[in-house]
């Protein structure tokens, strides 16, 4: 199982992961997803959070302080993790770095066979109903971490320590 996490200053979302199902997903403060790590450590094997970026434009304090989030969650995670680079994200489910969030919402619905099919109606729920917002960026990050076959920088943090 993989817990994926698109991070934020405040808040973040995140989805429990496992062979193309959702066991868990949410947007919450980060101090309780940070409460809730030992938790997901014992369901989750692998940690896969989007990592940001610097493509040379000035940016602000919440930029920073996700930041600092990203390594509070890193440090805390005690398995292997990977840094899931956004551009990553949009080329495995978009074919283009130039792709919007609106792109990888539609590619991960039609992953799911359409939005009609992953989100479904409330008397009959697809497997993608009620994800919103930062969930689909969370998801994201969980399909093109899954699909490669964690081909990404997959270390535990003390060892990058040594």
């Amino acid at each position: 199982m993989i817990l994926a996490i698109d991070p934020g200053n405040e808040e973040s979302a995140y989805v429990l992961y496992e062979a193309g199902k959702l066991a868990e997903f949410g947007k919450i403060e980060n101090q309780v997803l940070l409460d809730r790590l030992p938790y997901w450590a014992t369901v989750a094997d692998y940690l896969a959070i989007e990592m940001i970026a610097s493509y040379g434009m000035p940016v602000g304090r919440e930029v920073f302080e996700t930041c600092v989030f990203i390594g509070r969650v890193i440090q805390a995670w005690d398995k292997p993790h990977a840094r899931v680079y956004r551009k990553d994200v949009k080329l495995h489910l978009c074919g283009q770095a130039r792709a919007k969030d609106g792109h990888v919402r539609q590619a991960l619905l039609d992953l799911w066979g359409g939005k009609d099919k992953a989100i479904g109606k409330k008397a009959s729920p697809g497997p993608l109903y009620g994800v919103s917002a930062d969930v689909w960026q969370a998801l994201a990050v969980a399909v093109t971490y899954a699909d490669n076959g964690g081909e990404y920088e997959s270390v535990r943090w003390q060892e990058a320590l040594r």
